[in-house]
């Protein structure tokens, strides 16, 4: 015990800046979610919408990707689950998750945001969003942690639509475009430990970086990871339609 308190007394400035070189090494890589191929239509909504109605996305569950590594695949095992009640799962939870952050992140800016999977009301002025998922990847847990640098990075991705029907009117696109989300670049263990050479220790780095990383992919990474960030970036997408209409303020736009 002395011997461990004695070593971390000694030691404790080079933990100090190896744990903040680590941290440093993290944030560079930093996941997010972004928007491509946007579609414009020429007529744009110039009144601000009675309601926003967020309908679940459509995904398959075929088309999900499981975590590739073997101890993931042995806990599905373990709980009973097939890989098929395994990617449903996922998918529900992804479908779920997207669309009730995106009403929530929509009520927080004032906006009247709700869930919904019927038609919407003729006598309303309505904003529709609606889409499909086109990836639902969970990655390699395994491969993120230990190597980093976008091996076995996780990923959601969706075609997204925006719709806007004046009361008494029919729906007319307003926007459609790609929403992508995944789980980064950031260094893994085996590449921040090369941090601990220069510091005198790469023990040392790797059980810091191990911890850090540990603490970064619960964070960071992973299919609910992702699905909140690919929210944040449709709810961007809405809220710059928003701006552009005149009825929403630029606060709402800014990184």
């Amino acid at each position: 015990m002395l011997t461990s308190v004695n070593f971390l007394k000694k030691n404790a400035t080079r933990l100090v800046c190896v744990a903040m070189v680590c941290c440093t090494a993290l944030l560079s890589g930093c996941a997010g979610g972004s928007i491509r191929n946007i579609s414009e239509a020429s007529a744009q909504p110039q009144v601000r919408p009675d309601t926003i109605y967020v309908y679940t996305f459509d995904a398959d569950p075929d088309q999900v990707k499981l975590d590739s590594g073997m101890l993931q695949k042995l806990k599905t095992r373990l709980s009973g689950s097939s890989d098929a009640q395994k990617q449903v799962a996922d998918a529900d939870a992804v479908r779920e998750q997207v669309a009730s952050e995106i009403v929530q992140q929509l009520q927080s800016m004032g906006l009247h945001a709700v869930r919904s999977d019927a038609p919407a009301p003729a006598d309303q002025n309505v904003l529709l969003v609606q889409g499909s998922f086109d990836t639902i990847d969970s990655g390699n847990r395994r491969r993120r942690t230990m190597i980093g640098l976008g091996a076995g990075k996780s990923q959601v991705s969706s075609t997204v639509q925006i719709l806007y029907k004046p009361a008494g009117g029919a729906p007319r696109l307003v926007q459609r475009f790609n929403a992508d989300a995944d789980s980064g670049k950031a260094p893994g263990v085996a590449e921040t430990a090369g941090v601990g050479a220069a510091a005198g220790s790469i023990a040392t780095t790797a059980a810091v970086g191990g911890g850090l990383h540990a603490v970064s992919e619960s964070k960071r990474a992973g299919l609910s990871a992702d699905a909140k960030r690919l929210a944040d970036a449709v709810v961007k997408q809405i809220a710059q339609i928003g701006e552009s209409g005149g009825w929403m303020s630029t606060q709402h736009t800014k990184s």
